[in-house]
């Protein structure tokens, strides 16, 4: 039975980790990996999953895939766990992903970012009206590349079917300013993981997205922790500990100046060092090469060492 439109709501208030999609050497979906991944996070403390997310390699699967996936986690987690699950596209193809998610039980939808090459705040406004129309689970929209207004963003709140936004822009003034704008009900979740979690709180957020706690929960669990608890230095030691591997997911890698390109495979190299299943990427990503897989290496011993000394 899918979670309450509030109950959904609290579980934003956290930490969300994503879904990776484990695929093998034949770039096929490792359904065991996938629901074992699942299972030892939650079993780690995490209660809220993003399924078919934009670091699940979203725009890679196809239609059946995506369903598929979203599946799998829903059917490897307990009812407790909230499962979020990536939908985008056409108008037409979001609302069957939206009713095909809901008869699995998904428990909210996260609207991807708009991928169109030309769009309109208020005809964005009008794509989450007709995807909220179809469905009786809430939507949370991805807000990422393009620069919104603080008008947007606070009609965005207003919406029905809107119960949170995870806010992906490296804006923190125009976060605060949509925040005091917006709807109390909505709980805004900081969608650029650990780095962002300390400042963006101030601005308003209440959960955040993970980075290196997707592989290692303990870190945003703990730094949640401590930005509850308003112990701002021990937040900040905890936050500082992440940026090591963070950074390594910006580069380009080899042969490639485009940056970001290394963001996925960082992250399943850093669920394989875990004893988790991190698998291979699809194109249009490349796996790491061998210099850039030791780094990874290196600094998720680092990371071992801070949490060891910041967490126990």
């Amino acid at each position: 039975m899918s979670l309450s439109a509030d109950q959904v709501r609290e579980r934003l208030r956290g930490v969300a980790v994503g879904l990776l999609t484990p695929f093998d050497d034949s770039l096929s979906i490792q359904a065991d990996c996938l629901a074992s991944n699942a299972r030892a996070l939650y079993d780690d403390g995490i209660r809220t999953f993003l399924a078919t997310a934009n670091i699940s390699e979203y725009h890679s699967l196809s239609r059946e895939e995506r369903i598929e996936h979203a599946k799998i986690s829903v059917e490897a987690l307990p009812d407790d766990a909230c499962v979020l699950a990536g939908v985008g596209g056409s108008t037409a193809d979001a609302r069957e992903l939206v009713r095909a998610y809901e008869r699995l039980g998904v428990d909210a939808m996260m609207v991807m970012p708009p991928d169109h090459t030309y769009i309109h705040e208020q005809g964005l406004l009008d794509y989450y009206r007709k995807l909220g129309s179809v469905t009786q689970q809430p939507l949370v929209p991805y807000v990422r590349g393009f620069d919104p207004s603080v008008d947007y963003l606070a009609d965005l709140t207003r919406l029905d079917s809107v119960v949170g936004i995870k806010y992906a822009i490296e804006d923190p003034v125009k976060l605060g300013a949509a925040v005091e704008r917006g709807s109390d009900d909505v709980v805004w979740v900081d969608g650029l993981a650990e780095p962002f979690a300390v400042s963006y709180w101030a601005e308003g957020i209440e959960g955040f997205t993970a980075g290196v706690s997707n592989f290692r929960p303990e870190v945003g669990l703990a730094l949640f922790d401590a930005l509850q608890d308003e112990n701002w230095q021990r937040a900040r030691k905890l936050r500082n500990s992440c940026l090591p591997l963070q950074n390594l997911r910006d580069r380009t890698g080899p042969n490639n100046t485009i940056p970001g390109a290394m963001s996925v495979p960082v992250v399943k190299k850093g669920l394989d060092l875990a004893g988790l299943e991190g698998g291979t990427v699809r194109e249009p990503l490349r796996p790491l090469a061998e210099k850039e897989a030791q780094r990874v290496e290196t600094r998720y011993n680092q990371l071992d060492d801070d949490i060891e000394r910041l967490v126990g």
